[in-house]
């Protein structure tokens, strides 16, 4: 059947079934050397929230694949002669032609991710800003001057250290921040004057399409951006080819370190979720803690590798903190991500939810208690709080990934600092404390990429370094690092003789 067939195939059961065809509906072609094209293997992009068609896209085979890497490998050649003051041009660009878009872009992202519409304007600002700063660090690539006269024969000789372009970058994006994840793996590649192919997650593949062309419109060569959504057997090259000098993955742990097993020679960062882990002491303000938990575990239906997971509270206040804690979940609205009013949202499919809906029935039988939620409508769960949870129920000891958090009672805070630290991720915590003591002491302790004080874990701006240790990966985002992970030092020795 023909793409257009298909299309208006599509269309008319959408309107048949949903009263009217999306607006926002439209159909996306692979994108290679600046050019968009279709193929015999296109997909229905849908919304999580009520099945609407969104967007049909292409997907690029085995010969379209080798046909981006080939052509990223010739962009290179232009990408990284391309002085500072350029590339920082091309990003300043970029940032500012988001902004103008920034309703767009949201819509967009509210659409195929089922992302709340003013969560999903929070994302876009986001973007915005880490564009911004990745044109700043554009033109603050430094190198160093390394004296070498350390031994006698050396006299008069000095290093010069700078750092080069890798080459050619593979970035994989997640659904859950179709944008600004993908912009994570975007501005930081060609702040540092690399090419690079990206494959979008399959669920949310728009929004790079959108973000792609709008980085072609700001003066980047054609040869320097590919958006190649494809079949997993098909992106075998991506991973494997040496070709490719650094992959940029997020996503799944078990997909992820199969990732870095195949990789071979070329540099690998992988992000691979969490299981975060929060305390609050019994000095802490508990009115905001119980704010930020509200927020920090429910944003995005608690679809955030950082997202509040697991909160030990100690037993002077923890009465308290359910008082606080409980009727700001409640008073959360769920429903259309469209709606204005509209905190919760959908999870990205019914196996998601489904998954979560065992994970709860396992853990109500092992002697759990909802305090608030447990509901399911769709793909939509209300937010969840539960109580009496053993540390070893999947709800509590793998991610989540969904709206529910687990409350836990401590009455010594060593104690709590080891086990938020026991778990088999370690990306992100938070302490609530004004003692400094415990602040040190948890952050000696807790195995994580970063320990966020009188705040909760889910707490990130984009410039900071973001990564984390055992299972949730290694290598860090955050402009200026993720840009020393795409470059490498290059040493020049003179000897003044």
């Amino acid at each position: 059947m023909a793409t257009s067939e298909r299309l208006r195939q599509a269309t008319t059961h959408t309107a048949a079934t949903n009263g009217a065809a999306n607006a926002e509906l439209g159909e996306f072609g692979f994108l290679i050397d600046g050019q968009h094209h279709q193929s015999q293997d296109a997909i229905e992009v849908r919304s999580p929230y009520d099945g609407a068609l969104v967007a049909v896209v292409h997907r690029a085979g085995p010969t379209d694949i080798e046909n981006a890497i080939a052509t990223a490998v010739r962009a290179f050649e232009t990408t990284r002669k391309m002085p500072s003051w350029q590339r920082s041009d091309v990003l300043e660009k970029i940032s500012a032609g988001i902004a103008a878009r920034r309703e767009e872009f949201a819509r967009t992202i509210a659409l195929e991710a089922g992302k709340p519409i003013r969560t999903a304007r929070a994302e876009v600002d986001r973007a915005v800003f880490t564009f911004k700063v990745a044109a700043e660090e554009a033109r603050r690539i430094y190198g160093e001057i390394v004296p070498l006269d350390w031994l006698p024969g050396n006299d008069g000789r000095v290093g010069h250290v700078r750092r080069a372009p890798r080459g050619p970058v593979v970035g994989i994006s997640p659904f859950n921040f179709p944008l600004n994840l993908v912009a994570h793996k975007v501005a930081p590649a060609l702040a540092a004057g690399c090419p690079i192919i990206l494959r979008p997650a399959s669920q949310t593949p728009i929004s790079s399409f959108k973000l792609a062309q709008l980085v072609l419109e700001s003066g980047w060569p054609t040869g320097g951006i590919a958006v190649a959504p494809c079949k997993t057997k098909d992106a075998d090259p991506l991973v494997e080819d040496d070709r490719i000098k650094l992959l940029t993955f997020t996503g799944s742990p078990a997909v992820g370190w199969d990732l870095k097993r195949r990789a071979g020679r070329k540099f690998v960062t992988l992000e691979l979720g969490g299981n975060a882990g929060n305390i609050v002491h019994n000095d802490a303000d508990i009115a905001y803690a119980a704010e930020r938990v509200t927020f920090g575990g429910f944003t995005y239906a608690g679809q955030s590798c950082i997202s509040v997971q697991r909160v030990y509270l100690h037993g002077d206040i923890y009465e308290t903190f359910v008082d606080e804690l409980i009727p700001r979940v409640r008073g959360l609205k769920v429903g259309d991500p469209l709606d204005e009013a509209t905190d919760i949202g959908p999870l990205i499919d019914k196996g998601a939810a489904d998954r979560l809906g065992a994970w709860l029935d396992e853990a109500k039988v092992g002697g759990a208690e909802v305090l608030a939620g447990g509901v399911r409508e769709g793909n939509i769960w209300h937010p969840t709080v539960l109580a009496n949870v053993h540390e070893r129920m999947r709800i509590s000891c793998q991610e989540a990934f969904g709206p529910f958090v687990d409350l836990f009672r401590y009455s010594d805070v060593h104690d709590a600092i080891r086990r938020v630290g026991d778990s088999d991720f370690g990306l992100q915590a938070g302490i609530f404390t004004n003692d400094w003591r415990l602040v040190e002491d948890a952050f000696d302790e807790i195995e994580v990429g970063g320990l966020m004080v009188n705040d909760v874990s889910t707490y990130r701006i984009d410039h900071m370094p973001y990564g984390g240790v055992k299972a949730s990966g290694f290598g860090r985002e955050g402009l200026r690092y993720a840009i020393e992970e795409m470059t490498e030092m290059k040493l020049l020795t003179f000897n003044r003789r």
